[in-house]
C-alpha cells in the first residue's frame, strides 16, 4: 500500500512538473518583449471597395454588393495598392490569372461578366484583350441604379510584372487563384528571373498542386497552401508544446484564424517568434477565414490579442492603420 502511495506521488509531482514545463515553456515570462515590433499589416487586394460578408456564396458578384463607396479605389489595381501603401500597409496581396499567351494578370474572378464589360473565362483572353476592358463597370451599391466606377477602370488591370517593376522594394503575397500546377511552373519561371532584394520581398499562396510545383523550382520562396498548412500545423498541435517547430513550418507563410489561434502552442508571442525563428509569417485572419475576413474596424482591432506582433489581415486599410500605427 505503501509503494502505490509512493508511487502514485511521485506520479503526481512529474505531472506538476510536466503541467509547469508547459506552461512556462508556452507563455511569455521567457520571452524577451524589449525589442517587440509593431505588427505588420496585409492589405487584402490593396485599398479595395468592400462588401457585406453574411451570406455570400463562391458564385457571388460581390461587385453588385458593395457598400456605398468612402473611396475612389479599384481592388487589384496600382493606384488601390499605392494608396494602400501611403496608408500604412506593410504588406499588399493581390490575385494572378494566367492568360491566353501566358502572362500573370492582376485580377480575381475567374470569370469576367461580374467587374468588368468583358465576357467569358478571364485565362482564355489574351493580356492585350484585357486591358481593354473597364474593370469597374459592375460595381453598384444601390441594386443597379447607380454605377459609380463605370468609365473608371479602362486600361487599369495590371500585370503582375508591371506591379512589381512598379513597386521594386514593396513587399506582395500573391493570390494563384487556380489549381493547376502548370500555372506554378509558370510563377516560377517568372520569379527566378527577378533579384534576390525583390524575390525576398515575395510570398504566394494558392491551390497545393501549383504551390508544390512552384516550390520544387523556386525552393527558397515562401509559399503556403492548404496542404503545407496541415503538414505544419497538425504536428505543431500534437508536439509545440515542447517548443518543436516540424520542418514543414519552415520557409512557409501561415493564415491563422482568429478563431483557431488560441489552441496553437504559445500563441500568440511565442508561436509567432518560434514561426518567425523559422522563416515563416503568421498572418491573423479574422472570424473563422471562410472568406477573406478581416480585421476593417476599430472594434475589430479590440479582439486582436496582446502582444501580436505577427502580420494582420485587413480589407481596409486605411480604417485600420491609424489604430495599429496611431
Amino acid at each position: 500500500m505503501k509503494k502505490i502511495t509512493r508511487r502514485m506521488k511521485g506520479f503526481l509531482i512529474f505531472l506538476l512538473i510536466l503541467a509547469a514545463f508547459i506552461y512556462v515553456n508556452n507563455s511569455s515570462l521567457l520571452t524577451d518583449s524589449s525589442d517587440e515590433k509593431d505588427p505588420e499589416l496585409l492589405a487584402h487586394r490593396g485599398l479595395a471597395q468592400t462588401f457585406p460578408m453574411e451570406g455570400i456564396e463562391n458564385d457571388t458578384c460581390t461587385a453588385e454588393i458593395i457598400y456605398n463607396p468612402q473611396h475612389p479605389y479599384l481592388e487589384n489595381t496600382i493606384p488601390s495598392m499605392e494608396a494602400a501603401f501611403k496608408a500604412g500597409a506593410d504588406i499588399v496581396e493581390l490575385d494572378v490569372q494566367l492568360t491566353k499567351d501566358g502572362k500573370f494578370a492582376v485580377f480575381h474572378d475567374w470569370t469576367l461578366e461580374c467587374r468588368t464589360d468583358g465576357k467569358g473565362v478571364t485565362r482564355e483572353h489574351t493580356m492585350d484583350e484585357l486591358k481593354q476592358l473597364d474593370i469597374g463597370y459592375g460595381y453598384t451599391a444601390d441594386d443597379g441604379k447607380t454605377y459609380p466606377f463605370r468609365g473608371k477602370g479602362i486600361g487599369l488591370m495590371p500585370t503582375l510584372a508591371e506591379v512589381l517593376t512598379y513597386f521594386p522594394d514593396k513587399s506582395f503575397l500573391i493570390h494563384v487563384k487556380s489549381n493547376d500546377p502548370e500555372e506554378g511552373l509558370q510563377l516560377a519561371k517568372l520569379l527566378n528571373t527577378l533579384p534576390d532584394n525583390i524575390l525576398s520581398q515575395l510570398a504566394v499562396y494558392g491551390g497545393d498542386e501549383p504551390i508544390a510545383s512552384l516550390k520544387k523550382e523556386s525552393p527558397s520562396i515562401r509559399a503556403m497552401s492548404k496542404a503545407s498548412m496541415k503538414s505544419c500545423l497538425i504536428p505543431y498541435m500534437a508536439a509545440g508544446w515542447t517548443g518543436y517547430v516540424p520542418e514543414a513550418c519552415h520557409n512557409t507563410q501561415l493564415h491563422i484564424p482568429e478563431k483557431i489561434a488560441p489552441w496553437l502552442w504559445g500563441f500568440p508571442g511565442n508561436f509567432v517568434h518560434r514561426m518567425e525563428d523559422s522563416g515563416t509569417r503568421v498572418v491573423l485572419v479574422a472570424g473563422d477565414g471562410g472568406w477573406s475576413e478581416g480585421f476593417d474596424q476599430k472594434k475589430d482591432a479590440e479582439r486582436l490579442p496582446q502582444n501580436y506582433h505577427g502580420a494582420i489581415w485587413t480589407n481596409r486599410i486605411d480604417l485600420l492603420a491609424p489604430v495599429i500605427k496611431p
